[in-house]
């Protein structure tokens, strides 16, 4: 077994390596669950042996519908470490979105968490094939009853997590990641002067992001990568996150902005030791500057921003603490410089690469560029180029200094307190409304969100629309947090010559006195 740990690179290689060297150490805590790291070895050994011993085989996928738990990272770890790959779902979805995912994914199990007891029936009639549907409970008896057997673990480019990133057509797609898309950059950074990619014994890892998206899980295995303890919370509360920090030695956690916002206006805030918190991270948005001088106040702690996407395994760019000004500089309005092992380009229309400071789509190639997109190869090729290159969607540009500047989306895709909308998809559940002719959907600055969803509508001859009405109705087909907060009602779309609706005409006016087109 080699002792460098940057020469790992799956799950079940670090969770061999940290049984034997941390066998005692703390590597999972969810409320009063404490397992170590051989504790944990063993659950996800059986996890493994269960799932094969239920005739699943490697390249299954299986699917977990729920909160953060720590059965959730076990059953997780457990399959990764057999090469069968796990899905999570967000709890916060429509059950007819679920049920989409868990028929792309064709999940022979899919697991739901604590509080999620109904799942079945929620499901029911809306599958188009039968997996074994199994309860928490079931789960963790499932996992203590099992025999631990001897498998084959899964390789280093063997596909181990599958997440769904909204769809710009409006069905969501699943990204699939493989071990190496989950650790390998590591070890780029592994012998540099960077003290933010370096971790002390005792530091612990909040995961209080969703698990259902890069923010959420990346940081559990975040905390395995490193042989610490990753402390869960089922869902984001600031109570939870004090606790965390207190009671369980928190030196690190991912927050989006809006996130950060709830904690500085919390009661107990001002009250919490906060001297064992080294990093803050955040992303999925800028930190607006008023609010970065709040938590510098508040928490003590270091900033980085983080920026990246889930086709990209999360964090591909890093604005490092010290580009971090109370007072403000112009390197805040970056996405910071490329992380060591991650190139990054930005592309004309021609497909060529423009000058320094010039804007086009950003692209960029490294080990963490997912396998592709499940089943859609089409897709696939659109966003991964034969070379390894993956378009962003985003518009932006390079300084001299190699800083990312995001200027804009080329996307229509709009960031709400961290959850990515695709207009399509609101569009879609808004449009068979009877009173509706014509719908278009697209972002608007939003001092809390970063974005919120706005919808204009164009009434059918004879019919008027109601906004309550609008979003009530998208209330029934889609998330709560995808539907429009406002609607407005016009005579007619503006498109160009083709037909295709120019979004970016309707959304001109609310972003008018930004230097750029994304909160």
């Amino acid at each position: 077994m080699p002792r460098d740990v940057s020469e790992l690179f799956t799950f079940d290689e670090f969770l061999t390596h940290w049984a034997s060297e941390r066998a005692d150490r703390v590597a999972l805590r969810e409320e009063d669950r404490v397992y170590t790291y051989a504790e944990l070895d063993e659950a996800t050994a059986r996890v493994a042996s269960a799932l094969f011993a239920a005739g699943l085989q490697k390249g299954d996928r299986i699917a977990w519908i729920g909160k953060n738990s720590d059965l959730y990272f076990i059953l997780f770890y457990g399959a990764a470490r057999a090469g069968i790959v796990m899905a999570p779902i967000g709890w916060r979805l429509s059950p007819t979105e679920w049920a989409f995912i868990v028929n792309d994914t064709q999940a022979k199990m899919v697991f739901a968490g604590p509080g999620f007891d109904t799942l079945a029936d929620q499901l029911a009639g809306k599958l188009d094939h039968a997996p074994t549907i199994v309860g928490a409970a079931e789960a963790r008896a499932m996992i203590d009853g099992a025999t631990r057997t001897a498998f084959a673990p899964s390789g280093t480019d063997d596909a181990v997590l599958q997440l769904y990133t909204s769809g710009t057509t409006g069905n969501p797609k699943g990204a699939v990641l493989s071990n190496r898309n989950l650790f390998a950059l590591r070890k780029h950074s592994s012998d540099l002067d960077m003290p933010y990619t370096k971790w002390d014994d005792d530091e612990a890892v909040l995961v209080a992001m969703p698990c259902a998206h890069i923010g959420g899980t990346g940081l559990g295995i975040m905390a395995l990568a490193a042989g610490l303890p990753g402390i869960i919370l089922a869902e984001f509360n600031p109570d939870g996150v004090f606790d965390a920090v207190e009671q369980h030695g928190v030196t690190r956690f991912f927050m989006v902005p809006a996130a950060l916002q709830f904690l500085l206006m919390h009661p107990r805030c001002a009250s919490v030791d906060y001297s064992r918190l080294k990093y803050i991270l955040y992303g999925a948005a800028p930190i607006p500057l008023e609010l970065l001088r709040q938590c510098i106040q508040m928490f003590g702690a270091q900033f980085i921003q983080a920026y990246g996407m889930t086709e990209t395994t999360g964090t591909i760019s890093m604005l490092p603490p010290e580009d971090h000004d109370p007072a403000g500089n112009a390197r805040m309005r970056s996405a910071g410089k490329p992380l060591p092992g991650v190139e990054i380009r930005i592309l004309g229309p021609d497909g060529e690469e423009v000058p320094v400071g010039d804007v086009g789509e950003v692209v960029t190639r490294s080990s963490n560029n997912m396998l592709g997109y499940w089943n859609l190869p089409d897709a696939t090729a659109k966003t991964v180029s034969a070379d390894g290159w993956i378009r962003t969607g985003d518009a932006g540009y390079l300084d001299e200094d190699g800083y990312l500047f995001i200027h804009d989306r080329m996307k229509d895709m709009i960031i709400s307190g961290g959850e990515n909308i695709y207009p399509a998809e609101v569009e879609s559940a808004i449009f068979g409304h009877p009173s509706v002719q014509e719908v278009a959907v697209f972002g608007i600055p939003d001092d809390k969100w970063g974005e919120s969803v706005k919808a204009v509508c164009v009434a059918k001859p004879g019919m008027t629309v109601d906004e309550a009405d609008i979003i009530a109705w998208a209330r029934e087909r889609i998330a709560p947090f995808k539907c429009p907060r406002s609607v407005d009602v016009i005579d007619a779309l503006p498109r160009n010559a083709s037909g295709k609706i120019l979004r970016k005409d309707l959304r001109a006016p609310y972003w008018a006195g930004f230097e750029r087109m994304v909160n």
